[in-house]
């Protein structure tokens, strides 16, 4: 069941970056952080009755918004450095992907620590951990709501052709 995130990020994932080399990279990223926010809102509606079709659905989903997030976002920070920073410039991008998954970590740490406790994980704690899964999600999703604004803040990679200054004579 877990699979499905991961396999359908490797499989979309190539498309995407191909298709940031066509569109505005800021366009299919910020598509992708809202694909993954829609994701996020889905698994808040987690329950005891919710089928797994309902959850690879979702992961499903995810995985898209992964892809379509990802390849473009790297394609658009390698696009606005020069050759010779690529290195510098691949390597911050990888600590920050790793310091949001630390800081993901430590706020879902946070929630289940202050909802449910120190305690072992047993079905008289289903309630405040089923409480403590759907809040930690909802708050991811707000921030990738947030993340598209700013994604598609950020500006254009390439410059269009109108706002080019004109040939020198």
């Amino acid at each position: 069941m877990l699979i499905a995130q991961p396999l359908v990020m490797a499989l979309l994932s190539p498309y995407a970056g191909r298709l940031s080399d066509h569109i505005e990279s800021r366009f299919v990223a910020s598509l992708g952080m809202g694909l993954t926010a829609i994701g996020l809102i889905l698994l808040t509606q987690l329950g005891e009755q919710t089928s797994l079709v309902y959850l690879i659905l979702t992961l499903m989903l995810l995985g898209a918004g992964f892809a379509l997030f990802s390849s473009p976002n790297a394609n658009a920070v390698m696009s606005s450095v020069e050759r010779r920073y690529y290195g510098v410039a691949s390597a911050i991008l990888g600590t920050m992907r790793l310091v949001g998954q630390m800081l993901s970590m430590g706020v879902a740490t946070l929630i289940f620590s202050v909802l449910v406790g120190h305690v072992r994980i047993t079905p008289e704690v289903h309630a405040p951990f089923l409480k403590a899964v759907q809040l930690a999600f909802g708050l991811f999703a707000l921030a990738c709501a947030l993340g598209v604004g700013v994604s598609l803040a950020r500006g254009n990679v390439r410059p269009s052709n109108a706002a080019s200054p004109p040939p020198k004579a």
